[in-house]
């Protein structure tokens, strides 16, 4: 049997992934401070730079990501008053910001309309995944003509400026009260959960160990999103700017790499305190051809942004996992903190800024950046991983941080101290469990051995966005993956955890028994106690319910996104689908196959999956598969 590396690279791209489309800027560096002041201090929009911003540098940043413009095609009501006369038609929107809109007008007589208009107001709807999440709403707002033009293709293109950015139209007619009913929803689902539990104790004599097992779970629980409403992240010192390497590990990721770059090296960072390399990990697509196209395009912006000297890349002569990657990043790295980011993640502007800050810290060793979906509307599988990316990063991990012991640096984006790799290099690489070499889980390997005598802590601040599997196949892979390293590094970490701060160390080991008990606990109530005891998990359901509507109701506190309700859905998934892969990754913990790529384990395991299935088809037919 011939295996076809292509069929299988095909098939991962059945779905097509819905990702935010912001118009391009001409310049490829546009947020890449110039060291040489080609450019004033003022840019193209009026905007000024981040060091006029010394006493606020969020009003920098918000006002540059105001900016931003959306691709969005949409139809839009638009309603001229004037002295004479009213008019109302509809246009098509070409694209959107939070300050404005363009668009495409039918003729000049709309356009003399609206120049001679004493009052203009638009009415349209923001469509999911066409902005930021949260921005999604009907919207009914007063606007000014900005300008207009003629294209050479005889199109009438008009721009719109917002009286209020839709920020600000958002918190008056939306956010206000998302928040009110959200918070309410909160506090009574918290007060429920504590009853609930009350309850436990009274009837704990009866059963102590399932009554413990709740109790344990509803303080685990309440605890992660009490700290994690209290977490407030570090605010920026722009006069901290510490050597930042980048490194971006690359294995089959021709798709994705370009983007990836081109993100890592569009800092709004100082251009001699910023360097990204590339470490290819033997590919076997077109990978290491769109590096180098990559490079040569950033190299045309010029001299001033020395490009050249803060970009590099390395191949690998042969595959030899991410952490080999990683390492020759590293040793080839020539600033004290290093930043991995995944090669399918693309980083905010400000990502980098905004991720030194808590090493201002000399005790600080790695810092988590917070990870958004950037694919989450292609479906509703990958609308429920956003709600659970956020949740995980927001609530869990900010809890985490407020005791400075984050226990997972999260692949996609997370900094490190170079020292505490270079000591711990040999070990990661050739670590081993059981017996077995460790080929995934390289960040919570790393976090172990930064956390057994450093800080750990989480930026919310600081924003990438990476792709989710979009097909249930390949999430279940990455889900039984992520399980299997979750348990090897729990159990190492629980060597050293309880010397951590007191309630860290109980919250940790609580974590770590939840999970891990939960199969026996909803078998006992799902299964058992109805076909022995005739009795209906009333109780036990009902509190499967509080946990995912406090869920959905934290991500409409937090993000005020239409997709709160896949909160709910993800857990009824979870406890359905997911639950049930901690008893297998106990017993399968030695596979290396990935499932999310086509890494040399997963492309042997598919090969002989292919030869499983021919023999079994030649069995039917009844042939002599020895002579095949």
């Amino acid at each position: 049997m011939k295996f076809k590396y292509k069929r299988l690279k095909k098939d991962q791209k059945s779905f097509q992934d819905i990702l935010l489309n912001p118009r391009r800027d001409r310049r490829i560096l546009a947020n890449v401070p110039d060291k040489e002041a080609i450019r004033n201090s003022i840019d193209r929009r009026g905007k000024k730079v981040l060091e006029d911003y010394h006493g606020d540098p969020n009003a920098f940043i918000k006002s540059k990501k105001a900016g931003i413009r959306y691709i969005m095609e949409t139809d839009v009501k638009v309603i001229c008053k004037s002295e004479k006369s009213n008019s109302i038609f509809k246009v098509k929107s070409l694209d959107i910001s939070t300050t404005g809109i363009l668009l495409e007008l039918k003729d000049e007589k709309q356009l003399d309309i609206i120049s001679n208009a004493n009052s203009i107001k638009l009415e349209f709807k923001i469509l999911s995944g066409s902005m930021p999440e949260g921005y999604e709403m009907n919207v009914k707002i007063k606007g000014n003509k900005a300008r207009d033009s003629i294209t050479k293709q005889e199109k009438i293109i008009c721009g719109i400026e917002f009286i209020e950015s839709l920020a600000q139209y958002s918190n008056r007619t939306k956010d206000r009260y998302v928040l009110a009913i959200s918070s309410l929803l909160l506090l009574f689902i918290s007060i429920f959960i504590i009853l609930m539990r009350a309850e436990s104790i009274i009837y704990f004599k009866f059963n102590k160990w399932i009554y413990l097992y709740s109790i344990i779970a509803a303080v685990f629980l309440l605890s992660r999103y009490l700290f994690g409403a209290l977490y407030k992240p570090m605010p920026i010192d722009v006069d901290y700017t510490p050597g930042v390497t980048i490194i971006i590990p690359c294995f089959n990721e021709e798709e994705w790499i370009e983007r990836t770059i081109l993100s890592c090296i569009n800092q709004d960072y100082p251009v001699d305190s910023l360097e990204v390399i590339v470490v290819d990990d033997c590919y076997n697509d077109n990978s290491v051809e769109k590096i180098k196209e990559t490079i040569d395009k950033l190299s045309n912006e010029g001299e001033r942004f020395d490009v050249q000297n803060r970009i590099k890349y390395f191949v690998q002569e042969k595959n030899l996992g991410k952490r080999e990657a990683l390492c020759r990043g590293v040793l080839n790295a020539k600033h004290d903190l290093v930043v991995f980011v995944d090669s399918d993640s693309f980083l905010d502007p400000f990502a980098i800024r905004n991720l030194v800050q808590p090493f201002k810290d000399p005790k600080m060793g790695g810092v988590s950046g917070r990870t958004d979906v950037a694919n989450t509307y292609t479906n509703n599988l990958t609308k429920m991983q956003s709600v659970r990316y956020y949740i995980a990063f927001r609530i869990m991990k900010a809890a985490e941080a407020y005791f400075d012991a984050v226990t997972c640096l999260s692949g996609p984006l997370s900094c490190y101290r170079k020292q505490i790799i270079m000591n711990n290099m040999n070990v990661w690489i050739n670590q081993r469990f059981l017996g077995q070499k460790a080929t995934f889980g390289d960040d919570r390997a790393m976090t172990n051995f930064v956390l057994n005598g450093h800080r750990t802590s989480y930026q919310d601040t600081a924003v990438c966005s990476t792709i989710v599997p979009n097909r249930y196949k390949v999430f279940l892979k990455q889900q039984m993956r992520w399980k299997r390293s979750w348990l090897r590094e729990s159990i190492i970490a629980g060597k050293f955890m309880w010397k951590k701060e007191p309630f860290m160390a109980a919250f940790f080991y609580m974590g770590l028994f939840v999970p891990i008990a939960a199969p026996v606990v909803v078998s006992y109530n799902l299964v058992y106690v109805p076909i022995v005891h005739n009795i209906f998990p009333t109780t036990f359901l009902l509190g499967l319910l509080m946990m995912a509507l406090m869920m959905s109701f934290a991500q409409m506190f937090f993000r005020k996104s239409t997709t709160w309700i896949f909160g709910m859905v993800f857990c009824i998934f979870y406890e359905g689908v997911l639950l049930w892969q901690m008893p297998i990754a106990w017993v399968t913990f030695w596979k290396s196959t990935w499932g999310t790529r086509m890494t040399p384990s997963d492309i042997e395991a598919q090969r002989k999956k292919e030869k499983r299935k021919e023999c079994s088809i030649l069995r039917k037919k009844g042939e002599n598969i020895y002579e095949k």
